[in-house]
């Protein structure tokens, strides 16, 4: 008997336990989450793009005439004035070309002078009736040639001037030198680059854009920019020009901003702009309430009467930085589960407290 009544009190222990187990089970307590009420709200999409402070104008500046270059009086970053004498080519040629161009207008001169007189000399003739009609003619078309040669000859010579000039490359404008492409020494092309000069006066703004940014719409025509050595000197500024084209290495579109009276950034200083785009009204919700359903993106909603959860897909129409939102799916002033989604199971119990939705 003594056996028997062991055996039967191990069980009757199990069996008590078993119970105790189930009824823990049933009295489990749910799950703490943080819950927002979801809203309808426009939110405004930004994008961040760095770019370079420039002058508004740039002069490429090139010699007209071809020459080896034997003089250059400026660098990178120099101030210069307009009509100042930024580098020369030998001008052995060009005063060559003047000389010849001088002695052809001389000898003109002469002849010219000589015509003059014959012609003077036949006039007179013919009016007493000394020579013939021929001859105050054929001295008169002398004349006429003589003096088409001589402004022919006038004409030479200031073009050999001209080009005399040329062998001197000169500013166009007060500015700074951006870029130098020539040294003492070397053989310069007409028409090649030898100096970019950014001109004194405004300036902009340059940033390349991706394409993606005017796809659906134009941003906002204000721009946020700001100094990336100094964040806190920050203007808003007006977008004044958007390329037409669309640069096909880069996929990007140049967008220049203007910036009044410099804004105090230096020429040359790399900056960000943050484009602003207003959006369609939609329910933002933060990072922390994704969830997915079957590989689409979910929430978990929790219903106000049971406290029970469900996962519900949405529809996401733009991602942005720390939150997301929502334009197909919810609907106002229910209830999100915005952070402890990760481990709960559909019509399971929360302990919620709500927050209103930023």
């Amino acid at each position: 008997m003594g056996k028997w009544a062991i055996i039967m009190g191990l069980a009757l222990t199990l069996a008590l336990a078993s119970c105790d187990q189930n009824k823990k089970q049933v009295t489990q307590v749910p799950q703490s989450v943080r819950t927002v009420e979801a809203a309808l709200s426009k939110p405004t999409a930004k994008t961040t793009v760095t770019g370079e402070v420039k002058a508004r104008i740039e002069s490429e500046l090139s010699f007209r005439v071809s020459g080896r270059i034997i003089e250059r009086n400026v660098d990178v970053g120099a101030k210069v004035k307009a009509g100042d004498l930024l580098a020369k080519i030998d001008p052995q040629e060009q005063q060559a070309d003047v000389d010849v161009a001088t002695a052809s207008l001389q000898a003109a001169e002469a002849q010219l002078t000589q015509a003059q007189l014959a012609d003077a000399r036949q006039e007179s003739l013919f009016k007493n009736q000394v020579t013939t009609r021929a001859a105050y003619d054929a001295a008169r078309e002398t004349l006429l040639t003589a003096q088409g040669t001589e402004e022919a000859a006038k004409a030479q010579l200031e073009t050999a001037k001209d080009a005399l000039s040329y062998t001197e490359l000169r500013a166009d404008a007060d500015g700074i030198i951006t870029e130098r492409n020539a040294e003492v020494g070397q053989v310069a092309q007409a028409a090649q680059s030898v100096f970019t000069l950014a001109h004194d006066g405004p300036r902009d703004a340059v940033f390349n854009v991706f394409e993606s940014l005017f796809l659906k719409e134009q941003p906002d025509r204000q721009v946020e920019v700001a100094l990336i050595s100094n964040a806190s000197k920050r203007v808003s500024a007006t977008v004044r020009e958007i390329s037409p084209t669309i640069d096909a290495a880069t996929g990007t579109i140049r967008v220049k901003v203007g910036l009044e009276d410099g804004a105090g950034m230096p020429l040359g200083a790399a900056v960000t702009g943050t484009f602003s785009m207003p959006t369609a009204e939609a329910i933002i919700l933060p990072w922390g309430a994704m969830a997915s359903a079957g590989g689409q993106p979910a929430v978990w909603v929790v219903d106000p009467a049971t406290s029970e959860v469900s996962l519900r897909k949405v529809q996401v129409a733009e991602y942005d930085t720390g939150q997301f939102a929502v334009s197909a799916g919810l609907k106002p002033h229910e209830i999100v589960v915005a952070e402890g989604g990760k481990f709960l199971r559909p019509g399971q119990h929360v302990d919620h407290s709500q927050e209103a939705a930023k």
